[in-house]
């Protein structure tokens, strides 16, 4: 298990957590996909796990002084 993967040429982050079944994925996928997050879904070994990403739109940048 990774703590993210390489989908299209584009990372996406594991959120942390193992879950049981897809009835339990679909809220959580579709809460990240609300708050503007790409989801990528992948189930291994009985488990579903979620990797998020979000492109950066503004970058804030402090001025020395």
């Amino acid at each position: 298990m990774t703590n993210y993967r390489i989908v299209n040429s584009r990372k996406y982050v594991w959120d942390g957590q193992a879950y049981d079944s897809m009835e339990a994925v679909e809220p959580v996928v579709s809460r990240y996909q609300s708050e503007g997050f790409e989801t990528e879904m992948v189930e291994e070994n009985g488990k579903f796990f979620v990797y998020t990403r979000r492109e950066v739109k503004k970058v804030a940048v402090e001025q020395p002084g």
